[in-house]
Parts: structure tokens; C-alpha cells; sequence
């Protein structure tokens, strides 16, 4: 049952794009009966369900943090994993390979409206590169709730869809990405599982709920924290519980 969270938000992004594929369709076929402002008020009504959702993801990443038992372990954690993180600069290369990858893609749409190549990359890099798709498959291994991943399945079916409708069908696959980078990582975090005790997975779900805050943050314009260059920091209690 280790997936159930990673087949949910690949279905979810499946649903947003095929609604957001439809949605573009109904507006180019019907654009010319179209009430005015209607444009806007869709917009106005995409941002407000997205900061509704950014709330939620709020209250996910405070719920998870309270399981902590040592605070001592999540300060060490956070400080150290915030160092390894930012020498590393693992945002800056996230971001990077990003670049890498939309070079090397973009000659396979050259003469096209639409990029296939275009959306799936975009697609894929929003949906898997965050520190919710890494705590949500960790915590779908280690522990089985899906909570996480469910609440990201909401907001990648939601973005999939503005997506979808921009960039067209390439959105669509970027569903395969997600099953595939996320499940590997809950198979991995299932037979690591058996190897950690209860407190060290309590801290690691702590470490990474604050993860999940600082997301929640950026989502709603507060903050612009990296929150890439803190995912070490999700791995750390597993040496410090040795210790502390």
C-alpha cells in the first residue's frame, strides 16, 4: 500500500490535464460568446484556491512537526542539513539541470505552437523537484501516510490544469515522471523502514514537515526560502539519534 499516495497524485495530474486540455478547447471553440471579464474572474478564482491549498499545506506541515521528540535533534538537523545544503547548492543546481534540460528539448518542437517537450519539462521539474514530492514519497515509505501526497495531488491536479491549458498535452506525461521519481523513493524509504526505529522516524517526519512549512510559505508569497537547499537536513536525524 506503499504507493497509494504516489498513484493518487499521477492520477490527479492525469485528471487536471485532460481538464485543462478541455477547458482550452471549449475557450478556443467558444471564445467569441464568451461574457466579459470572464477571463479574470477565472484567474481571480485560481489564485484563491491556490492559497486556500497553500493553507492546508500549512496546517499539514505544523501537524507533522509537533512528532518530534528532541528538539535538540531538529535544530542540529536544520542548521547542519541547511549547511551541506547550501554548499552544495542544491536549488542552484536543481535549477540548473532544469536549464540543461529545456535546452536539449527545445529542438524537438522547433516549428510547433504547441511544445510537448516544453510542458512535460516545466511540468515534471514543478511537480517532482520540491521538498513536498521527496517528505510526501519519504513518509509514504517509512510510515504509510499518504497525507502529504494527497495534499500535493490537490495542488498538482490544480496546476496541472492552468498548465495543461498553456502548454498543452506534453503536461500530461509528466504524470509518468512522478510515478516513477516518487515511487522509487517510498520503495527505497520502505526497506530502509525496517532499519530505523520509531524515534528516528518521528524526527525525520519533524524535519521535514518544517520543510513542508517553508514550502507553504513560498506558496503564499511570504518567503522566497530555498527550500532545496534544507532537504539534507530530512536525512541528518538518522545520525544524530545515534548519538543524542
Amino acid at each position: 500500500m506503499i504507493l497509494i499516495g504516489t498513484l493518487v497524485n499521477t492520477l490527479a495530474v492525469l485528471a487536471g490535464s485532460a481538464t485543462g486540455l478541455l477547458l482550452a478547447w471549449l475557450a478556443g471553440r467558444f471564445s467569441s460568446v464568451l461574457p466579459a471579464g470572464s477571463i479574470k474572474l477565472g484567474e481571480r478564482l485560481q489564485t484563491i484556491i491556490m492559497q486556500g491549498v497553500a493553507l492546508c499545506v500549512l496546517f499539514l506541515g505544523i501537524s507533522g512537526s509537533l512528532s518530534g521528540q528532541n528538539s535538540l535533534i531538529t535544530i542540529l538537523a536544520m542548521v547542519l542539513g541547511a549547511i551541506i545544503g547550501e554548499l552544495l547548492d542544491l536549488d542552484k543546481r536543481m535549477m540548473a539541470l532544469g536549464d540543461w534540460v529545456q535546452k536539449h528539448t527545445a529542438r524537438l518542437s522547433a516549428g510547433s505552437k504547441t511544445s510537448i517537450s516544453e510542458g512535460f519539462v516545466t511540468a515534471s521539474l514543478l511537480f517532482c523537484v520540491g521538498a513536498m514530492a521527496i517528505v510526501g514519497a519519504l513518509q509514504d515509505g517509512l510510515t504509510g501516510d499518504h497525507s502529504t501526497l494527497f495534499a500535493k495531488s490537490l495542488l498538482d491536479g490544480i496546476s496541472s490544469i492552468v498548465f495543461a491549458a498553456s502548454l498543452g498535452v506534453g503536461v500530461m506525461f509528466s504524470a509518468i515522471a512522478i510515478f516513477l521519481y516518487q515511487g522509487v523513493i517510498a520503495v527505497l524509504a520502505s526497506f530502509l523502514s525496517p532499519l530505523l526505529g520509531d524515534a528516528v522516524i518521528a524526527e525525520m517526519t519533524c524535519v521535514g514537515s518544517l520543510l513542508i512549512v517553508a514550502l507553504s510559505l513560498n506558496m503564499l508569497n511570504l518567503t522566497k526560502i530555498k527550500v532545496m537547499n534544507l532537504v539534507p537536513a530530512i536525512f541528518l536525524p538518522i545520525l544524530l539519534c545515534l548519538w543524542m
